[in-house]
């Protein structure tokens, strides 16, 4: 649906403002990106999930194969035990007879070289048995090892993006009600500053006010060096007319213009590894409220800034499960 709109309002543009074939290309391609790039981040989650529910089903499994093998190991120990109480008894009978009769001892004999030779049998089973049993026992451990290294890992990762947002609330404290929020969501923290407090209409020039509070969000970024963030610009879908300043024509080239300029003012702290900063811009396509009103078209005029932890060590330690 999204996409058939954006088709229309470029078409729609096509006809009234001659914007060239490769803009139109060059949008589809951007949007093409940006979906890729939302599927990949949403998979990923859904991945994670995955993978430790499959960990709890194979820890599970593994338990339940370790108490069979269990009940099968002490079958042969009665066994091995029923087996060798009955040696013992014709070991018994054995020296008895020995007095009587040769024929009657030679039986003994082979009887007593057969029961010799099941016991062994028994024996090498009940050992083979008790071989398993370890290896399973070793595996459980080092898959109960590994899923719980993996859950303090995410428990870990969701209480420094807790306290990330506490810092980060505090931090800007000064800015709300203002047009800036602080929210935690999905193992995320989003920060969200309306073009109020940072733009002009039209424009992708960040007031002064608008710079204290990106530059009071770069001071607490400084001190996180292990979070990625993506700087996400958002409009409502108000079009553009005539040309501003820059030759942008259009509402995602204003969102990707002014996702840039945040990137940049955060780029000027020197504790910031620019790496880790991704500047997107998503026009008018990711609405928070209806832009049939004057404040829901307010609410989607928006800087989005989301906060990541870095997932490399939960991902190796999947890789090695």
């Amino acid at each position: 649906m999204i996409r058939k709109f954006a088709l229309a309002c470029v078409v729609l543009s096509l006809t009234t403002s001659c914007v060239s074939k490769k803009i139109y290309q060059d949008l589809e391609n951007k949007y093409a990106d940006l979906k890729k790039e939302h599927n990949a981040l949403s998979d990923e989650n859904g991945l994670l999930k995955t993978d430790k529910n499959q960990l709890e089903l194979d820890k599970n499994n593994l338990q339940t194969e370790l108490d069979k093998t269990k009940s099968e190991r002490d079958k042969l120990a009665a066994d091995y035990a029923a087996t060798k109480k009955n040696l013992d008894n014709l070991k018994a009978s054995y020296e008895a007879l020995e007095k009587d009769s040769n024929a009657a001892l030679e039986a003994n004999i082979n009887k007593n070289r057969q029961l010799l030779a099941e016991l062994e049998a028994k024996q090498k089973a009940l050992t083979a048995e008790q071989e398993r049993l370890n290896k399973l026992k070793k595996d459980l451990e080092t898959s109960s090892t590994r899923l719980a290294e993996l859950e303090k890992m995410m428990a870990d990762k969701e209480a420094a993006m807790k306290k990330l947002k506490e810092t980060l609330s505090k931090a800007l404290n000064a800015f709300e009600g203002k047009g800036l929020t602080v929210e935690q969501r999905n193992g995320k923290v989003y920060v969200s500053m309306e073009n109020k407090l940072l733009f002009e209409s039209g424009s992708w020039t960040v007031g002064s006010e608008g710079k204290k509070a990106v530059k009071a969000l770069g001071d607490v970024l400084g001190q996180n060096p292990e979070i990625a963030v993506l700087i996400e610009g958002h409009t409502d879908n108000d079009k553009i007319v005539g040309t501003i300043g820059g030759g942008v024509e259009n509402n995602w080239d204003l969102s990707t213009k002014r996702a840039t300029a945040i990137v940049n003012i955060l780029g000027e702290n020197k504790a910031i590894d620019k790496k880790n900063l991704t500047a997107a811009g998503r026009g008018e396509y990711v609405p928070l409220g209806s832009n049939e009103t004057a404040e829901g078209k307010a609410k989607n005029r928006r800087i989005e800034i989301i906060l990541t932890p870095k997932l490399d060590e939960i991902s190796k330690l999947l890789n090695e499960m």
